[in-house]
């Protein structure tokens, strides 16, 4: 049996909340902060004042305000082997993307310790490992040697790297001028191509579009089958399955299941019974995702009168996504919605409230809305499903994105699949429609 070519023994990493760390600190954030210790000793010799509005303002020190210890990671323990892919989960803000940078030596563990054997190549976020001044080639030839690659191997691989990236127009251009798309292809095609031992790939290859999403898929499989090692974050359950021979599951900075049950893990990180995934109502009791546009207070399954569902319900039941909320600002652009995901997380489809043209669909008003929309009938399989409310300003930004950062309740179809007698139990593929024939 090889050795593992990762070894992490209880790693830990820790963050003062309100704190910035002096070792990562650049020259302007010392220059900023020399500022701000000079302004703080003037204001502790004078005394409150007041403004010409009347409104006096504290000359408290911002050395009083409380800092919080916060662990991003804690007792993170793991064997990886060579050429395994493995797929790492868990919702925002469960430690993926700290454990990557900590692998990656871009920060170091507080506790614990990470070893790697071999040359590593990691694309975390974008603008990782460029150079924003110099121009797409002189960054290929850079990373190449920063991963150990003579010239002459990076030459041999060059044509085919920016044949991927499909940047050769703009290949002597400082990549600070390309967009996040262009960026993300040709810095995703520099470290699957110039063949490390390690390829780490976080969920940035979201940027791009589908076709490239696609090649990119397709590439690190081929990186897969070649033997070398990948350690793949996304929020796309479907690619982690496919991808990845084995995966570790993350909540709230440790592991909660990790092994090369793949399609259990992924089923345990979706349908976990102690997670608001398995109930079909959410409230904003904690008041998160606000913003000016529209503030969910409610979202649930119910029938046309809002009256909550129980589950499982039949496929041919009524079924109504119903939604609550305020807006404070009114935008042409706003669309609000529910996206629908198989238990895999597949996504079936998605609907808002602009599907129609502008003279049949509801018009958002200042102030408290309700929108509710079914779900067809006899149109899904036996099942669980996920249903997220979605939101956004059209083609501008997301209020809350499907599967990053959306509210989720559960969907659960038993029965109700058909009157015929030949279609009584749940049928192949995942959708079970009920289409009527006609003789010709």
């Amino acid at each position: 049996m090889m050795d593992p070519i990762i070894i992490a023994e209880g790693l830990g990493k820790k963050y003062k909340l309100g704190a910035r760390s002096a070792r990562n600190a650049s020259l302007r954030d010392a220059i900023a902060g020399a500022a701000s210790r000079l302004t703080r000793a003037v204001l502790r010799r004078a005394p409150i004042r007041s403004n010409p509005s009347g409104v006096a303002h504290s000359t408290a020190s911002a050395d009083s305000i409380s800092k919080t210890d916060f662990w991003a990671l804690r007792n993170v323990s793991f064997d990886i082997a060579p050429g395994d892919v493995v797929g790492i989960i868990g919702r925002n803000g469960a430690g993926k993307s700290t454990l990557l940078k900590i692998l990656s030596r871009i920060t170091r563990p507080t506790e614990g310790r990470a070893r790697v054997r071999g040359s590593l190549a990691s694309l975390l976020e974008v603008g990782t490992g460029f150079h924003g001044d110099l121009t797409g080639r002189e960054n290929i030839f850079l990373n190449g040697s920063i991963l150990g690659m003579s010239r002459r191997d990076i030459v041999a691989r060059f044509d085919e790297i920016v044949a991927f990236a499909d940047v050769a127009a703009f290949l002597d251009t400082p990549v600070k001028r390309y967009s996040s798309g262009m960026y993300v292809r040709l810095a995703f095609a520099v470290a699957a191509h110039l063949e490390p031992d390690i390829l780490v790939i976080d969920e940035v290859l979201a940027v791009g579009d589908a076709e490239f999403q696609k090649k990119s898929l397709g590439k690190m499989r081929e990186v897969g089958q070649d033997g070398r090692t990948v350690i793949f974050v996304s929020h796309n359950m479907n690619a982690i399955e496919q991808l990845c021979r084995s995966a570790i599951l993350l909540d709230h900075g440790g592991i909660v299941r990790q092994g090369d049950d793949v399609r259990g893990i992924i089923n345990q990180y979706l349908w976990n019974h102690n997670s608001e995934l398995a109930v079909s109502e959410w409230t904003n009791n904690a008041k998160q995702l606000s913003n000016p546009w529209f503030t969910p207070t409610r979202f649930w399954i119910g029938d046309r009168d809002g009256s909550p569902s129980e589950m499982p319900l039949a496929n041919n039941d009524d079924m109504w996504v119903h939604i609550e909320g305020t807006a404070e600002q009114l935008d042409d652009a706003l669309t609000v919605g529910y996206a629908l995901f198989d238990e895999l997380g597949a996504l079936m489809f998605w609907s808002y409230q602009t599907d129609r043209g502008q003279a049949d669909r509801p018009m958002l008003r200042a102030g408290h809305n309700h929108l509710c929309a079914p779900i067809p009938r006899r149109l899904l399989n036996e099942g669980d499903y996920r249903v997220e409310l979605i939101g956004s300003l059209h083609f501008r930004e997301w209020l809350f994105e499907p599967a990053v950062s959306a509210p989720a309740i559960h969907l659960r179809i038993k029965g109700g699949l058909s009157d015929s007698p030949f279609w009584m139990i749940k049928r192949p593929g995942l959708l079970a429609p009920v289409i009527k024939w006609e003789s010709a």
